[in-house]
């Protein structure tokens, strides 16, 4: 079993520009361009996911497998996110009248 309190998941800053290259270089890719979130593991970046493409990077030389399986679940979660309508979009579009379809007999 893999604790859940084994890594963090947190968005990726500035500052973690040059640990995403390694770890890309260290998994033979290139590196991300745009967002990403960062899973760390003893408080140090492991693994990364593209929040564009969805690709994971990992450093091989730890054991990440979970960690990458637990941040593509969370790239999707975050992208049905996204492409849900707001509760108050959705009431709205409950609320608004039918159209009625109106016969032509008098």
């Amino acid at each position: 079993m893999y604790p859940s309190n084994a890594y963090v998941i947190r968005p990726a800053t500035e500052a973690d520009q040059p640990a995403l290259r390694r770890l890309a270089e260290l998994d033979g890719q290139r590196p991300f361009a745009g967002p990403a979130l960062v899973g760390e593991i003893d408080g140090r970046p492991a693994a990364a996911v593209s929040l564009f493409e969805g690709r994971v990077v990992a450093d091989p030389f730890q054991p990440t497998a979970v960690l990458r399986q637990v941040l593509h679940i969370r790239h999707g979660a975050l992208r049905a996110y996204s492409s849900t309508p707001s509760l108050a979009d959705r009431v709205r579009a409950a609320m608004r009248p039918v159209a009625t379809a109106r016969t032509g007999a008098a």
